[in-house]
């Protein structure tokens, strides 16, 4: 039986997908902190990888009307954050919690290449032996 190197690796890939999504997103709204009126986007990592583990149905666009499948391949939603208290000039960013999501997303983000890099570590010795 032949083995889907794609379903080997597709969950951690989706995360280091999501996660740089996340950590380009946090990076406008830390780049936008003293703009007027911008506001703050966000991904809701759990949410991604939680459709990114389902079995979906894979639906095929046929014609130009028809929406696009958002499968694993897809890219997160994007949402606006709520802001707790918003600033005089409308914008939403909050340079201290976006500091604190870009560690927790980079913590996510060397944590799935650490799983990527193991799975391969034991692919490589299933294939070779112990050589």
């Amino acid at each position: 039986m032949p083995l889907d190197l794609n379903s080997q690796f597709a969950l951690h890939g989706r995360a280091l997908s999501v996660a740089s999504q996340r950590l380009n997103l946090l990076a406008d709204n830390l780049a936008n902190a003293d703009t007027p009126h911008y506001k703050a986007r966000d991904i809701d990592f759990k949410a991604a990888m939680a459709s990114a583990t389902k079995d979906q149905v894979r639906l095929k666009t046929t014609a130009a009307g028809h929406m696009a499948d958002d499968g694993p391949g897809s890219p997160a939603k994007v949402m606006y954050r709520i802001p707790d208290q918003p600033s005089q000039d409308g914008n939403t960013v909050n340079s201290q919690k976006e500091s604190a999501a870009v560690a927790e997303t980079a913590v996510r983000y060397q944590t799935a290449l650490t799983f990527l890099n193991s799975r391969i570590r034991g692919l490589r010795l299933a294939i070779t032996g112990s050589r």
